[in-house]
């Protein structure tokens, strides 16, 4: 391992080598006001009990830590919890960072939110809460994933949101955000960037992280109430990374293993991937160095996932410098494989977790199986978001492929 990684970004934004603020001129001061203001408030006693009381009263926090013993038993006898992110409000963990933004929005005095989305989540987190706080809002949300995630279409129309459809490129999440990005440069004065994961230009990563680090601090104190002695592996599954970061941030200096999930699509020697962390070069991509999927002369290249929240060609710079230092491992589990352990976990515990969440499901299965995963390990799994919104996904693939029978396997 190398030189440990800092926990927080330097004075430019940079997670080492990553991160920073590579955006337009006309955003840069934007971008300044959007970091005092963040940091301001953090030390503010009277937003911080706002932000928890919304989080407890608003969004349902804490979530349970649910211990998975029939999830054990398959795995071969290690204690396994599942942090159910999926019971908030909304069905993921993109509340947390979405509330932290609405309440700087306001204290900043900004009257309308914009915001991307992939799957649809942050979108319907945003529109969420634009709705509590009497906010205009609008999405912008790639044709393609409007198709497969036509229910979380519906609930941001229906809770006041504008829908915005984006026919470039890929048709996908990137693509979205670069909309999301090219309004906001043109309407810089009057509106608030909701911006959904670890990634972009200062200080988004660095915000978002924060707002999503009560994952990781309440995993703390509820393995402590409970009298457990710490987890020996924390894993997650890694697009954008904001689950992810959520629940490493709080334990990076305790001697822990982390495992980030990247997608792997049909396969990482098929082309067609997600894996930036696995797969991908240094580059830049929405206003931060990090890692991301480009060709030999440097153009992004398509992402593809059958999760639509996975399917993104970039990473957050901090998963880049925890990559580098070798504190976080990053692997990838292909679309067959997050589908048979969707199908796994909900007939062996009762619960439908999202696509997302069951590339990290499926992880512990492809290590249960090469004997890699200790009978005494004691391992934490973010349960991003629950299943309802990939039901139509699902059915799709299974249609497309007959012999991965629905239902819980022997």
């Amino acid at each position: 391992m190398t030189e440990q990684p800092k926990a927080s970004p330097d004075a430019h934004g940079r997670f080492g080598a990553f991160g920073g603020r590579f955006v337009p001129e006309t955003l840069m001061p934007a971008l300044f006001e959007l970091e005092l203001a963040h940091a301001d408030a953090m030390q503010d006693q009277a937003f911080r009990q706002e932000l928890d009381g919304l989080l407890c009263d608003f969004a349902g926090r804490p979530t349970p830590l649910y211990e998975a013993p029939r999830l054990a038993a398959d795995l071969g006898g290690p204690r396994v919890w599942l942090k159910r992110e999926d019971l908030l409000h909304t069905g993921a963990h993109k509340i947390n960072n979405t509330i932290g933004q609405a309440l700087l929005a306001r204290r900043m005095g900004k009257h309308r939110v914009i915001a991307e989305t992939g799957a649809g989540q942050h979108g319907v987190a945003t529109a969420t809460v634009a709705a509590r706080f009497g906010l205009d809002c609008t999405v912008y949300m790639g044709e393609e994933d409007i198709q497969r995630q036509r229910l979380n279409v519906f609930r941001m129309r229906l809770l006041g949101a504008e829908v915005v459809p984006v026919s470039s490129g890929s048709r996908t999440l990137k693509d979205a955000t670069n909309e999301a990005i090219r309004h906001w440069v043109t309407n810089v004065e009057t509106t608030f960037y909701i911006l959904g994961s670890v990634v972009g230009p200062h200080p988004y990563p660095a915000m978002v992280r924060d707002f999503q680090s009560v994952i990781g601090r309440e995993v703390r104190e509820q393995l402590a109430a409970k009298g457990e002695a710490p987890p020996s592996l924390l894993i997650a599954c890694v697009g954008g990374g904001s689950n992810a970061m959520g629940l490493f941030a709080d334990w990076l200096d305790d001697d822990v293993e982390m495992i980030g999930v990247e997608a792997a699509g049909y396969g990482l020697d098929s082309g067609e991937h997600a894996a930036s962390l696995c797969q991908g070069q240094v580059g830049v991509l929405h206003g931060a160095r990090s890692y991301l999927l480009q060709t030999d002369d440097g153009q992004v290249k398509l992402a593809h996932s059958i999760s639509a929240g996975l399917d993104y060609p970039g990473v957050g710079p901090q998963h880049a410098q925890l990559r580098d230092s070798g504190r976080v491992h990053y692997t990838a589990v292909t679309d067959a494989e997050a589908v048979e352990a969707l199908q796994l976990l909900s007939g062996r515990e009762g619960i439908i977790p999202a696509l997302e969440s069951a590339h990290a499901i499926a992880e512990l299965y492809k290590r249960a199986r090469a004997g890699e995963l200790p009978g005494d390990a004691r391992i934490v799994v973010c349960l991003s978001g629950r299943g309802d919104k990939d039901v139509e996904a699902m059915a799709d693939y299974l249609r497309n492929h007959p012999n991965e029978d629905i239902g819980a396997r022997p």
